[in-house]
């Protein structure tokens, strides 16, 4: 099933674009960039809302700023693919705060999580309790040593109609 994607002009799109880029940009400043007035720019961001388009709006942090200075990439595999295995992982990892992002793969491995703790000590807790709350087959750590780039934003066409 092909999820439908609502049709974005190049209107929402920049809207879009400046809400990526900060999500605290006043709405004048929005409809001045993309040539609207306030009223129809602030009913197009509540259209792209509650289409969907737009899933929220937060505040970005430095994480070694609060203290998590270790960024792990989490390789599963799991035992088996069945319905309560999925479920009970599906649980696991949403008790575990420390999970920042959690995909299903296609190839080697089934989910990738990224995970985010202070050291070692903390990640060594985090594996400890994953492991225990559900079966896996096989667990594989790589450890980010440098974010070379990091951006919350999709790279929009604000060019093109």
């Amino acid at each position: 099933m092909m999820t439908q994607i609502p049709p974005l002009d190049l209107i929402d799109r920049k809207i879009v674009a400046t809400l990526m880029a900060d999500a605290t940009t006043p709405i004048a400043q929005i409809a001045d960039r993309v040539g609207l007035s306030q009223t129809p720019c602030w009913k197009r961001i509540q259209k792209l809302e509650a289409n969907g388009v737009l899933t929220g709006r937060v505040a970005l942090a430095d994480p070694a700023m609060l203290g998590f200075g270790l960024t792990v990439f989490v390789g599963i595999e799991a035992p088996d693919h069945g319905t309560e295995w999925r479920a009970a992982f599906a649980r696991a990892i949403d008790a575990l705060p420390e999970v920042m992002e959690a995909w299903r793969m296609a190839g080697d491995i089934d989910y990738l999580l990224r995970v985010a703790v202070p050291d070692m000590a903390a990640y060594d807790r985090f594996y400890r309790a994953l492991t225990d709350a559900v079966a896996i087959k096989n667990v594989t750590s790589q450890f980010a040593m440098e974010r070379l780039r990091h951006t919350t934003a999709y790279p929009v066409n604000t060019r093109d109609r």
